[in-house]
């Protein structure tokens, strides 16, 4: 027999007070997506085919690479706090905190690596 309380029974189920601020970011990163993929889409799509030389000396404009580097970095940002989302709601205990890791290193590495690799074709 278990003499707890109301209020310790519903320790750890209860709100986090962070779900407004991650709703927020979430909702954030969405709107600026929604102008920059078709931004991206348009830019890239014009130099889709051509040789090395016309791409590199295309992403050496402000303009696209600019918008490039910000669509990729706003969508790994976006990627990482949708699936830190999914994994907070189905998954439980030190699987939930490693995979938390493990998605975020991913997100902020994928986006490290295609920064590196848009600045190493723009100059």
């Amino acid at each position: 027999m278990a003499y707890l309380t109301d209020r310790k029974r519903a320790t750890g189920l209860g709100s986090a007070k962070s779900g407004t601020h991650h709703h927020w970011h979430m909702t954030v990163t969405s709107v600026m997506l929604l102008g920059l993929v078709p931004l991206f889409v348009f830019t890239l799509g014009t130099v889709i085919g051509e040789p090395h030389a016309t791409v590199a000396a295309y992403f050496a404009r402000p303009f696209p690479a600019l918008v490039a580097g910000l669509a990729l970095l706003v969508g790994f940002v976006h990627f990482k706090n949708g699936i830190q989302s999914a994994i907070e709601d189905y998954s439980h205990g030190l699987w939930r905190k490693g995979l938390l890791i493990a998605t975020t290193s991913l997100s902020y590495t994928a986006a490290a690596v295609a920064i590196f690799a848009l600045i190493r074709l723009a100059l």
